[in-house]
């Protein structure tokens, strides 16, 4: 009767295993920090939405995450902060602040939201033991994409980066 119970315990969990939903879930090691977050299923949720917000963006000339300056370049001790601060801006002024009559777009904003939060969450817990630095690079990269925000127009600026969300995705899609 012994051995009766490892085969019960192997067996439940390859029941949990293939019932836990893993399929989109993305392992972001940012320096020492290390969370996992689903970025299919908000990638998901801004391709709803995409089109609608960018048509909105009648500023082509400005770009508020400019790819190469403030993003692609950050050394990975740094990428934890430099996210957390990111996240907080799109929390606090861009998702809050988003306008717009189609109750569509803004289930799928709080959606992302949502999930913006929790990410900042387990960056939070980082960030308290000691494992996401936020060193000159990261503040300077961070002050150069608040800088580029705060140019515009208070609700320009909320639609411009809601629109350049794709950029911002494909940078955390990259990290390894």
């Amino acid at each position: 009767m012994r051995g009766s119970g490892l085969p019960l315990c192997l067996l439940s969990a390859v029941f949990y295993l293939s019932w836990t939903p893993s399929a989109g879930l993305k392992t972001l090691h940012l320096g020492s920090c290390v969370i996992t977050t689903n970025l299919q299923g908000i990638r998901s949720g801004f391709a709803e939405i995409q089109s609608s917000v960018q048509t909105k963006d009648e500023i082509l000339d400005i770009r508020i995450l400019k790819k190469t300056h403030s993003l692609q370049d950050t050394t990975p001790a740094y990428q934890c902060c430099l996210l957390r601060h990111i996240l907080r801006l799109y929390l606090d002024r861009v998702f809050k602040n988003y306008q717009t009559p189609d109750h569509h777009v803004l289930r799928k904003i709080s959606s992302l939201a949502n999930s913006f939060l929790a990410i900042k969450k387990d960056l939070r817990l980082c960030h308290a033991h000691m494992s996401c630095p936020c060193g000159e690079e990261a503040m300077e990269k961070y002050s150069q994409i608040l800088s580029h925000f705060e140019e515009l127009q208070p609700q320009a600026a909320v639609v411009k980066a809601l629109g350049e969300l794709d950029i911002l995705l494909r940078w955390i899609e990259a990290i390894d």
